[in-house]
């Protein structure tokens, strides 16, 4: 998906919300600006929002010397997660459709993206959040092709909501299919990692892998051989949040997109308003 302009001004808040995180020094904080701005002005080089992202994020950990700025703040959507996760297996365990509940789990842990929402009530939110149904559902495509799947593919995106995968994994071994989990390859705002993969169980339910890429997205030019490999052979690929859905849309192979609609850009894409939870099928794009 093409870099918009109104993308710009949530990078410009977003780079200086990580400058503060990574350092209290206000003359690095300058410096990481105008070095953001210079590269926000070299917007037709970028082929989307996370690789500009990438590109500014860079920049914050070059002038401060920080490799993981939002380190402290997984860690706590993390733990806050974990505390959940009683309440959203019970949230599963009731439901008399377990796939489309396990869909809408993993959707709701969007909401713990801190790079987007700022002093979020985690429990209210997810509490909340977990009664809203989907505004789009491609459930009927999605079930017609797990009927034949040996091997599904689930790209992970921010840390917190790791956890919320791990009901939609459960769902997914039924009958025996090959599961793989894959994150960023480094840290990159509050995106998940291999760390943060582990330290929230995920390995319990699937194999983990590292797409190789920095940007907040997959960014297929910049992944490893080998995940491109997995990617390219899985017979599903379900991807989380918005950061996939923007560098993944026109991926070249039918797949899921399972997000929460958060800007006005994204939900006109998707068909859907503002706040809205879609599971969507894209075709060859």
């Amino acid at each position: 998906m093409e870099l918009f302009l109104d993308c710009l001004p949530c990078m410009h808040r977003q780079v200086l919300e990580a400058a503060r995180i990574a350092t209290t020094d206000e003359a690095c904080q300058a410096r990481i600006l105008d070095r953001a701005a210079l590269t926000l002005a070299r917007r037709s080089e970028f082929a989307s929002a996370p690789a500009m992202a990438q590109a500014i994020h860079e920049i914050v950990r070059v002038e401060t010397g920080v490799a993981d700025p939002y380190a402290s703040i997984k860690r706590r959507d993390l733990d806050a997660a974990l505390t959940l996760e009683p309440l959203l297996r019970q949230f599963a365990a009731d439901s008399d459709d377990p796939l489309r509940t396990a869909l809408k789990v993993a959707a709701t842990g969007n909401v713990m993206d801190s790079a987007i929402y700022s002093d979020l009530d985690i429990a209210a939110c997810v509490t909340e959040e977990l009664r809203r149904p989907f505004a789009r559902c491609d459930l009927t495509e999605l079930s017609a092709d797990l009927a034949s799947a040996r091997r599904v593919l689930v790209l992970g995106d921010n840390a917190g909501e790791v956890v919320f995968d791990k009901i939609l994994l459960a769902a997914l071994a039924a009958d025996g299919r090959e599961l793989s989990y894959a994150v960023r390859g480094e840290p990159i705002i509050n995106d998940a990692t291999l760390d943060d993969a582990r330290y929230a169980g995920v390995d319990a339910y699937a194999s983990l892998v590292s797409s190789g890429s920095s940007a907040p997205g997959t960014i297929l030019e910049s992944c490893t051989e080998e995940f491109r490999e997995l990617f390219r052979a899985a017979d599903v690929v379900i991807s989380k949040g918005q950061g996939n859905f923007e560098s993944l849309s026109a991926s070249g192979r039918p797949m899921y997109f399972l997000l929460k609609a958060k800007c006005a850009l994204i939900a006109g894409r998707l068909g859907t308003a503002v706040g809205d939870y879609a599971l969507i099928r894209r075709d060859v794009g």
